[in-house]
């Protein structure tokens, strides 16, 4: 095996491909039919595999999944982007990262064989996970889509069933400018006469033109499986030919139950036996980095949530207004997100807004750019030069009963996670 760094491969990967985001199945699957041919990691029986898209909670869904997976002791890979602190993150086996060798003899691999075929930074981690998987041998593998969902690199594999988290404005610049134009490109991991789980209790006319033109067999929230609400807890509902399981006491952050729902229905029609207790232990036990994960620093509740656009931002109010207090912003963005969308939805929790540019993304919003639409709206902020000095002087200047709050990317969750993690600024 080479003895090139992880670091240095990836470093690689990000100035190889002439576009960061280059959608279209082509070259990869090419890739992987190669790999296939050369009898790479090739399983005996290819695993049960799960494709998930969606605009919000696709990370939410596949984490639930992996859980009950791992608590009924099923060999599961995951694959989901991006990631927080380490790229490993992305490739998770039996929940655990797999380790930088495994990633780069991957890499080497995909190398070996794709000749002259340019292949993006997320076209080689779909391809690496893919032959991680094969090379553990795992039964069940979980796909998050990176963007959209029919030209997507996870398209290639032909899901047993197929699940769409949520449907909002996002990503227009590649997907569409309407909601119907989404659904369109999500809707193209579904296929004929398999499962499709559908994740928003709204069915318009046009989104069902949209999953009958797919030719799957839709899974709806509310009609073929649902949760509900039970006082402080909840009941979820799954459903399969062979009827209804209830699966009761969901208790937790109840705002996500639809989407431990949506998992518990995949799992379901992709013929997985569950058992009830243990759906229970791992939904009420799941929690996730960066997505409204409560900690402490120095003293100063903070809250971390990667909402980054106004449908997540939505949710994140609604979650902010059942804990009380006031909260102060640590916020950035990528230049394509509807910036003005976010404030707007979380300008009645927010008392001031702490703004930076994200220093490692070159699509990423400008701090006085991001600032001026916080004074549009009437609100208070101010700009740093880094997401380090911004997050360290919202702690410095919360009082007692304020919460510091930090969203809108990956990218900011993850500046600020270094910061608390080494106690050190990180610029």
């Amino acid at each position: 095996m080479s003895k090139t760094l992880l670091a240095e491969w990836l470093d690689r990967l990000e100035r190889q491909h002439p576009f960061e985001i280059d959608l279209g199945l082509e070259r990869v699957a090419k890739v992987w039919g190669r790999l296939q041919l050369e009898g790479y990691r090739q399983p005996l029986r290819p695993p049960v595999t799960i494709s998930v898209a969606g605009t919000n909670g696709k990370g939410s869904c596949v984490a639930a999944m992996e859980a009950v997976l791992l608590a009924h002791g099923v060999s599961v890979g995951a694959f989901t982007s991006p990631h927080f602190l380490r790229y490993n993150e992305r490739i998770r086996v039996a929940g655990h990262p797999v380790d930088d060798a495994l990633i780069i003899k991957a890499f080497e691999c995909i190398d070996q064989v794709r000749g002259s075929i340019s292949l993006s930074y997320f076209e080689y981690g779909t391809l690496a996970a893919l032959w991680i998987f094969a090379d553990q041998s795992v039964k069940v593998r979980l796909l998050e889509v990176g963007l959209g969902g029919r030209l997507d690199a996870v398209n290639i594999i032909d899901a047993d069933v197929s699940v769409i988290t949520s449907i909002a404005l996002d990503h227009q610049q590649w997907l569409g400018e309407t909601v119907a134009e989404i659904a369109k490109e999500k809707l193209g991991i579904a296929r004929a006469h398999r499962p499709l789980v559908w994740g928003e209790r709204a069915v318009s006319l046009d989104f069902q033109k949209l999953i009958g033109g797919t030719m799957a067999e839709p899974q709806v929230l509310g009609r073929d499986y649902d949760a509900q609400l039970t006082g402080e807890s909840a009941t979820i509902s799954v459903g399969t030919v062979l009827g209804r399981t209830e699966v009761p006491d969901i208790t937790g952050d109840l705002t996500l139950v639809e989407s431990r729902a949506m998992a518990l229905q995949a799992l379901a029609v992709a013929d997985i036996p569950l058992d009830v207790g243990r759906c229970q232990r791992a939904i009420n036990t799941l929690s996730m980095l960066g997505r409204f994960q409560r900690t402490t620093f120095r003293g100063i509740p903070v809250i971390l949530d990667v909402a980054h656009n106004p449908a997540a931002a939505k949710l994140l109010s609604d979650r902010l207004s059942g804990l009380g207090g006031t909260f102060l912003a640590v916020a950035s963005v990528l230049q394509d997100k509807d910036w003005a969308g976010i404030v707007a939805s979380l300008a009645t929790q927010i008392t001031r807004w702490h703004l930076a540019k994200i220093a490692s993304e070159a699509r990423a919003a400008d701090a006085h750019s991001l600032l001026q639409v916080v004074y549009n709206e009437g609100l208070a902020g101010i700009s740093y030069e880094h997401i380090s000095d911004a997050f360290l002087s919202a702690i410095d200047q919360a009082v007692e009963g304020e919460s510091v709050v930090v969203l809108g990317s990956f990218h900011t969750v993850a500046d600020v996670l270094k910061v608390m993690g080494s106690g050190e600024h990180v610029g």
